[in-house]
This record gives structure tokens, sequence and C-alpha cells, in this order.
């Protein structure tokens, strides 16, 4: 099965309050698998649809990574990336003709799907974040994300 969203469509899906059950740490539970770790979580829409988080890191690379949102119907096999997080490298947005070095944020658009190119081939750079982890607060943050606290006591608590 196919996907193509409108523009509309793509910001309500990014918009739309998810939660997710766990913790970041959670989230962040890896496992090792040629060259790379990659960890994933599903939140699930009352109609059986799901948001997918998946995380991938470059063992021998840190700055290779990527944290993605996908959207994925109900008893399909095949995902819509709404974000995509990645790590430090070139990217070239084939549209625009502008080439970049740098930590960049992936967005699903309406005008690459409708050229044949991948949903999330638009990007623009970021310093928001540095490594997977705040790579991933920075998708929680915009993707109206909500996860349980790390249940970490402050270190300014009253402990008597």
């Amino acid at each position: 099965m196919g996907y193509y969203f409108t523009d509309d469509e793509i910001s309500r899906l990014v918009l739309e309050s998810k939660e997710y059950k766990g913790s970041v740490s959670d989230i962040l539970k890896f496992k090792e698998c040629e060259g790379h770790k990659s960890a994933s979580a599903e939140l699930t829409r009352p109609d059986g649809s799901a948001f997918i988080i998946k995380l991938r890191q470059n063992l021998n690379a840190l700055q290779d990574f990527s944290a993605i949102l996908a959207f994925q119907e109900k008893g399909s096999n095949k995902d819509f990336k709404l974000r995509r997080y990645n790590g430090k490298h070139e990217h070239t947005n084939k549209l625009e003709k502008i080439k970049f070095y740098d930590f960049h944020i992936h967005q699903a658009t309406q005008r690459y799907q409708d050229v044949g190119r991948k949903e999330e081939s638009f990007a623009a750079p970021t310093d928001r974040y540095c490594d997977i982890r705040s790579a991933l607060e920075c998708m929680i943050e915009d993707c109206n994300i909500k996860v349980e606290s790390e249940m970490q006591p402050s270190l300014f608590e009253n402990r008597d």
C-alpha cells in the first residue's frame, strides 16, 4: 500500500497528540546488528494505525544516525516518514538545488511526493541537537509526543 498525504494532512499527523507509555530511556534500548544499533517504539492510534519511532546509530561514527517518526496504516507493512532527524552529513535538497553539511531535519512534503521523490526528501539544517538522544528529544517536542517522565529524583529533592 502506497501513501500520499497533502501538506495539511502531514501537518495534522505531526501535530496530533501521541502517547508513549514508557520513558525516553525505554525508547533508547538499542539492539546491535552489523555495524549499527537500532531501536523502535510503536504508538498505536484508536483506529489501529500507528506512529512508529525508529532509531538507528552507526557504531563507528557517532554523528551518523537517524531518528524517524513514521505513520503506518493498520495491517500495512509500509510506512510514511513524517520526520527524520539526521546526524551531521552532506544533504542536497534536489528541487531547491541547495546543499549543506550539518545536522538536519527531514520533513515530508506534498511537493516532493508530486515529483516522485521520497516523501521526506526535503531537509533543513539545525543546531538543536548533537546526538541521537537529543535528536529524539527534539522529535518528541516537535511532534507532540507525550512520554512518561524518567522517574529520577531531583538533585534538589529533600531526602530526609
